[in-house]
């Protein structure tokens, strides 16, 4: 009788691992030059400096005084500017040429994903007119389970039970949120400001992850270049657009004329309103900037952990400088979120690994 020898499974080893580790880093890093990881590390610094400044900086507008959603909104695309001072010398210094604009698909993608970026943006500013920074800061992260929902459905990317565990996870972490809104409410502001600002910012994390499936899409099936400053040229056109719309909306409300107004009530005065608001134009262009930078130079892997790191980043910042609450639901609901970043990166790692397998 023939006896088949099965092979003993192999046992994990932490040394091991770490072996592993060391040597995929070694090998990651000398296959790239030392400028892509210069740029990397910037990029990833502006992802995690700018994106809680701006943050931090938007609601420090209303609780000093601010009152307009259409201004903060606005604010936000009125950078677009700084993304062209980057995006110029690319075409004087490496010689590329601008993507041409007589694609009427293309076109329409700008319009469309620049419209869905001034909704977004007003959506959000309801949510630090209401809410914490802290809070919003925390319901905002529910964007990456919306990104990997239409990115399946639309790009159709690859989920895993990872992934919808990670969807699971951060769902649960928002409801805690909501269970817990007596504790971080404002004095000033009603049940039903509260809860508007909870479903803003929830719509707008939804319509944030709308909008990057459907960026993603453009960016393979229209442009179909990997090249940076394509991805820069995205960036203008959708911000540009973005902020025409914007625009209109402030002329229609008349909030243009009222800034002036505002400035004058605004505690501590004109000089700190206008520092408010140009550095919030600033710090969200630069962190829009250190993403696309991110996404280009790494993956959208690395992104998701920049954005988890970011998280808690701003709420620890929000206790601190601005004394926002936290109880020990919120904590829970902290842990629990990037409990479930951890679980998407995990899954998308895992993915990765598998087409990378059977591609070779």
């Amino acid at each position: 009788m023939d006896e088949t020898a099965v092979p003993p499974s192999p046992s994990f080893s932490y040394s091991n691992w770490i072996s592993n580790v060391k040597k995929s880093t070694k090998e990651a890093y000398e296959s790239k030059p030392l400028s892509h990881w210069t740029l990397l590390i910037l990029s990833g610094s502006s992802m995690l400096t700018a994106f809680p400044a701006s943050s931090l900086l938007s609601r420090l507008y209303f609780s000093n005084g601010g009152k307009s959603k259409w201004i903060i909104s606005w604010v936000a695309v009125a950078g677009w500017p700084i993304t062209c001072l980057i995006l110029l010398p690319t075409y004087i210094f490496l010689k590329t040429k601008p993507t041409p604009l007589n694609n009427t698909k293309l076109l329409l993608s700008y319009t469309l994903l620049g419209f869905l970026s001034a909704a977004d943006n007003l959506m959000y500013a309801y949510a630090y007119a209401y809410l914490p920074a802290s809070t919003s800061s925390l319901l905002a992260s529910s964007s990456l389970a919306f990104s990997a929902l239409f990115g399946y459905l639309i790009v159709k990317n690859p989920m895993n039970a990872s992934v919808i565990n990670s969807i699971v996870i951060i769902t649960g972490a928002m409801a805690i949120i909501a269970l817990d809104s007596s504790s971080d409410r404002y004095d000033y502001v009603t049940n039903r400001q509260y809860f508007a600002g909870f479903f803003w910012d929830i719509m707008g994390s939804a319509l944030h992850g709308l909008i990057f499936a459907l960026s993603e899409l453009v960016f393979v099936k229209l442009l179909g270049r990997r090249f940076f400053h394509v991805a820069l040229e995205q960036q203008v056109m959708v911000s540009l657009v973005a902020f025409a719309f914007t625009t209109l909306g402030m002329v229609l409300s008349r909030d243009f004329q009222g800034m002036a107004q505002e400035a004058k009530s605004f505690k501590g005065g004109e000089s700190q309103y206008v520092q408010v608001l140009v550095w919030s134009a600033v710090t969200f262009q630069l962190g829009v900037l250190g993403a696309t930078a991110v996404l280009f130079l790494a993956s959208t892997v690395m992104a998701g952990v920049l954005n988890a790191v970011r998280v808690p980043i701003t709420s620890v910042a929000a206790v601190v400088l601005m004394n926002d609450p936290m109880s020990g639901f919120k904590i829970l609901s902290l842990v629990l979120t990037f409990w479930g970043f951890s679980s998407y990166i995990y899954g998308s790692s895992s993915s990765s690994s598998t087409q990378a397998s059977s591609s070779s």
